[in-house]
């Protein structure tokens, strides 16, 4: 309950306007309080998966539901960092997995090349989020799809440009 507490006193602060609800914005200039850089579009992204009422900002049930899968990558980050700042590639890997992401070569490799930004094979903090930000919005995407829970889609045109424009960073 303490947690909850916190969490409401953050979010009444981070909501300037007092709205009950945060803006993608207002959202960025937190994270950038604590550090964490992340662009526009990956913020816009975290609001859309866990925008349940579809109205474009985040409710504080909606910032708890965000904060839940935050705290999950950053443990898995910690777990694997080992006071270096960063996870190489390898480390990475272990990390989504952790945060129970299964990828084969390909789409790891794939995805870790668009995430990193430097291309030196490090990922910082804000990097691995944001990273994972990605997944989870591709596998809610899926899933909306895999209506039979078989682990595979048969999509049309239409759908891919759907399921490509929703997951967009």
């Amino acid at each position: 309950m303490e947690n909850i507490a916190n969490l409401k006193e953050w979010f009444g602060v981070v909501d300037s306007n007092h709205t009950g609800n945060i803006t993608a914005p207002q959202l960025q200039r937190a994270f950038a309080i604590g550090n964490l850089e992340f662009s526009i579009s990956i913020v816009q992204q975290m609001i859309r998966m866990y925008d349940f009422d579809k109205n474009g900002t985040m409710s504080f049930e909606e910032f708890v539901a965000l904060n839940k899968f935050l705290i999950k990558v950053q443990q898995a980050f910690a777990d694997l960092e080992r006071g270096r700042g960063y996870l190489g590639t390898d480390d990475a890997y272990e990390a989504l997995i952790k945060v129970g992401f299964s990828l084969d070569s390909p789409a790891f490799y794939t995805v870790c090349e668009s995430f990193d930004k430097n291309k030196s094979g490090r990922f910082r903090l804000d990097d691995f989020i944001s990273l994972s930000i990605f997944l989870q919005s591709a596998r809610n995407l899926f899933n909306s799809f895999d209506t039979a829970k078989q682990g595979r889609v048969t999509l049309d045109l239409n759908q891919f440009v759907y399921c490509a424009a929703n997951c967009r960073i």
